[in-house]
Protein backbone atom coordinates (compact mmCIF):
# COMPACT_ATOMS: atom_id res chain seq x y z
CA UNK A 1 0.00 0.00 0.00
CA UNK A 2 1.54 3.83 -0.50
CA UNK A 3 2.00 6.04 2.05
CA UNK A 4 0.40 9.13 2.38
CA UNK A 5 2.55 12.05 3.81
CA UNK A 6 1.81 15.24 4.28
CA UNK A 7 4.31 17.70 3.50
CA UNK A 8 3.72 21.70 4.75
CA UNK A 9 5.77 24.68 6.34
CA UNK A 10 4.90 26.22 9.50
CA UNK A 11 5.92 28.04 12.42
CA UNK A 12 6.76 27.84 15.65
CA UNK A 13 3.16 27.37 17.21
CA UNK A 14 1.76 25.87 14.44
CA UNK A 15 0.38 27.96 11.77
CA UNK A 16 0.96 27.23 8.08
CA UNK A 17 -0.46 30.67 6.98
CA UNK A 18 -1.76 33.84 8.36
CA UNK A 19 -5.23 34.07 8.36
CA UNK A 20 -6.02 35.45 4.70
CA UNK A 21 -3.88 32.80 3.46
CA UNK A 22 -1.03 34.35 2.58
CA UNK A 23 2.77 32.98 3.76
CA UNK A 24 5.35 35.03 2.33
CA UNK A 25 6.21 35.82 6.07
CA UNK A 26 8.50 32.51 6.17
CA UNK A 27 11.85 33.82 6.25
CA UNK A 28 13.93 32.66 2.67
CA UNK A 29 16.23 29.49 4.15
CA UNK A 30 18.92 28.36 1.50
CA UNK A 31 20.01 25.76 3.71
CA UNK A 32 16.03 24.25 3.77
CA UNK A 33 16.10 24.79 -0.17
CA UNK A 34 19.27 22.57 -0.37
CA UNK A 35 18.29 20.08 1.86
CA UNK A 36 14.57 19.64 -0.28
CA UNK A 37 16.25 19.82 -3.14
CA UNK A 38 18.41 16.67 -2.17
CA UNK A 39 16.29 14.54 -0.63
CA UNK A 40 13.02 15.24 -2.25
CA UNK A 41 13.61 17.03 -5.31
CA UNK A 42 9.74 15.82 -6.41
CA UNK A 43 9.05 18.50 -4.29
CA UNK A 44 10.19 21.13 -6.63
CA UNK A 45 7.38 22.82 -8.38
CA UNK A 46 8.34 21.86 -12.11
CA UNK A 47 8.86 25.02 -13.15
CA UNK A 48 12.42 25.82 -10.68
CA UNK A 49 13.59 22.39 -11.31
CA UNK A 50 15.74 23.79 -14.43
CA UNK A 51 16.88 26.75 -12.27
CA UNK A 52 18.17 24.50 -10.24
CA UNK A 53 19.75 21.84 -11.69
CA UNK A 54 17.40 19.03 -10.86
CA UNK A 55 16.85 16.48 -13.52
CA UNK A 56 16.92 13.51 -11.32
CA UNK A 57 13.85 11.16 -11.12
CA UNK A 58 10.98 10.90 -8.66
CA UNK A 59 12.59 8.97 -5.21
CA UNK A 60 9.58 9.22 -2.99
CA UNK A 61 6.58 10.61 -4.66
CA UNK A 62 4.73 10.34 -8.19
CA UNK A 63 1.45 11.36 -7.31
CA UNK A 64 0.75 15.15 -5.90
CA UNK A 65 -2.50 16.37 -3.81
CA UNK A 66 -3.54 20.02 -3.78
CA UNK A 67 -6.46 21.83 -2.22
CA UNK A 68 -7.86 24.88 -3.73
CA UNK A 69 -5.96 27.47 -1.86
CA UNK A 70 -2.36 26.05 -1.95
CA UNK A 71 -3.44 25.20 -5.95
CA UNK A 72 -4.46 28.63 -6.72
CA UNK A 73 -1.09 29.95 -6.04
CA UNK A 74 0.71 28.59 -8.92
CA UNK A 75 -2.46 29.29 -11.11
CA UNK A 76 -2.24 33.36 -9.97
CA UNK A 77 1.48 32.81 -11.11
CA UNK A 78 0.40 31.39 -14.18
CA UNK A 79 1.19 27.80 -13.84
CA UNK A 80 -1.72 25.49 -14.14
CA UNK A 81 0.83 22.14 -13.30
CA UNK A 82 3.13 23.17 -10.83
CA UNK A 83 3.90 18.89 -10.43
CA UNK A 84 4.28 18.40 -13.96
CA UNK A 85 6.17 15.66 -13.50
CA UNK A 86 3.80 13.63 -11.04
CA UNK A 87 0.36 13.06 -11.25
CA UNK A 88 -1.57 16.04 -10.03
CA UNK A 89 -4.97 15.93 -7.88
CA UNK A 90 -7.02 18.91 -6.82
CA UNK A 91 -9.58 18.71 -4.30
CA UNK A 92 -12.44 21.74 -5.38
CA UNK A 93 -16.01 22.12 -6.27
CA UNK A 94 -15.41 25.57 -7.82
CA UNK A 95 -12.21 24.33 -10.20
CA UNK A 96 -12.99 23.86 -13.65
CA UNK A 97 -12.36 20.11 -14.32
CA UNK A 98 -9.90 20.72 -17.65
CA UNK A 99 -7.89 23.87 -15.91
CA UNK A 100 -4.50 21.59 -17.25
CA UNK A 101 -4.52 18.23 -19.28
CA UNK A 102 -1.98 16.86 -16.42
CA UNK A 103 -4.56 18.20 -13.55
CA UNK A 104 -7.05 15.96 -12.24
CA UNK A 105 -9.58 18.36 -10.62
CA UNK A 106 -11.92 16.34 -7.96
CA UNK A 107 -14.99 17.71 -6.85
CA UNK A 108 -15.95 14.57 -4.59
CA UNK A 109 -14.86 13.05 -1.34
CA UNK A 110 -11.07 13.32 -0.62
CA UNK A 111 -11.32 10.82 1.60
CA UNK A 112 -12.59 8.42 -1.25
CA UNK A 113 -10.37 9.44 -4.10
CA UNK A 114 -6.89 9.01 -1.83
CA UNK A 115 -8.36 5.42 -0.75
CA UNK A 116 -8.28 4.29 -4.38
CA UNK A 117 -4.59 6.10 -4.77
CA UNK A 118 -2.82 4.21 -1.97
CA UNK A 119 -4.51 0.90 -3.03
CA UNK A 120 -2.36 1.35 -6.28
CA UNK A 121 1.14 0.47 -7.36
CA UNK A 122 3.58 3.24 -7.02
CA UNK A 123 6.06 5.72 -5.08
CA UNK A 124 4.39 7.56 -2.53
CA UNK A 125 1.82 10.25 -2.39
CA UNK A 126 2.52 13.38 -1.29
CA UNK A 127 -0.23 16.17 -0.02
CA UNK A 128 0.96 19.85 -0.02
CA UNK A 129 -0.52 23.04 1.40
CA UNK A 130 -4.04 23.62 2.56
CA UNK A 131 -4.98 22.59 5.99
CA UNK A 132 -9.43 22.14 4.91
CA UNK A 133 -7.97 19.05 2.57
CA UNK A 134 -5.70 18.17 5.42
CA UNK A 135 -8.12 17.84 8.46
CA UNK A 136 -10.43 15.29 5.80
CA UNK A 137 -7.56 13.57 5.11
CA UNK A 138 -6.01 13.30 8.65
CA UNK A 139 -7.38 9.46 8.72
CA UNK A 140 -5.57 8.69 5.70
CA UNK A 141 -2.09 10.62 6.49
CA UNK A 142 0.63 8.40 7.57
CA UNK A 143 3.30 10.81 7.46
CA UNK A 144 4.16 14.56 8.01
CA UNK A 145 6.70 15.80 7.02
CA UNK A 146 7.25 19.39 8.76
CA UNK A 147 9.29 22.32 7.29
CA UNK A 148 9.62 24.40 10.73
CA UNK A 149 10.56 28.28 10.75
CA UNK A 150 11.49 29.92 13.70
CA UNK A 151 8.99 32.25 13.95
CA UNK A 152 6.19 32.95 15.92
CA UNK A 153 2.83 34.20 13.94
CA UNK A 154 0.68 34.68 16.92
CA UNK A 155 -2.98 33.32 14.73
CA UNK A 156 -3.43 32.15 11.30
CA UNK A 157 -4.34 28.52 9.68
CA UNK A 158 -3.28 25.99 11.53
CA UNK A 159 -2.01 22.86 9.93
CA UNK A 160 -5.01 20.76 10.18
CA UNK A 161 -9.08 22.03 10.44
CA UNK A 162 -10.21 19.47 11.63
CA UNK A 163 -12.43 18.79 14.75
CA UNK A 164 -10.74 17.62 18.36
CA UNK A 165 -9.78 14.37 17.70
CA UNK A 166 -5.93 13.40 18.84
CA UNK A 167 -3.73 11.10 16.57
CA UNK A 168 -0.40 9.81 17.70
CA UNK A 169 2.52 10.02 15.52
CA UNK A 170 6.48 9.51 16.34
CA UNK A 171 9.05 11.36 15.13
CA UNK A 172 11.32 9.23 12.83
CA UNK A 173 14.28 12.12 12.02
CA UNK A 174 15.26 15.55 12.27
CA UNK A 175 17.54 17.77 10.51
CA UNK A 176 17.95 20.93 11.86
CA UNK A 177 19.70 24.33 9.92
CA UNK A 178 21.96 26.86 11.38
CA UNK A 179 18.93 29.35 11.16
CA UNK A 180 16.90 27.73 13.38
CA UNK A 181 14.99 25.82 10.96
CA UNK A 182 14.20 22.15 10.85
CA UNK A 183 13.08 19.55 8.51
CA UNK A 184 10.97 16.59 10.74
CA UNK A 185 9.51 13.73 9.43
CA UNK A 186 6.74 11.85 11.81
CA UNK A 187 4.97 8.40 10.88
CA UNK A 188 1.52 7.40 12.48
CA UNK A 189 2.04 5.67 15.73
CA UNK A 190 1.26 2.07 15.99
Amino acid sequence: MRTLTYFVALTLDGFVCAPDGTFDFFPESPETGEHLTRCWPELVPSHLRARFGIDAPNRSFDTMLQGRGSYQVGLDAGVSSPYGHMREYVFSRSLRYDVDPNVTVVASDPLTTVRELKQEEGLGICLVGGPTVAGVLLPEIDELLLKRYPVVAGSGRPLFEHGFEPQAFRRVESTVFADGSDYTLFRRAG
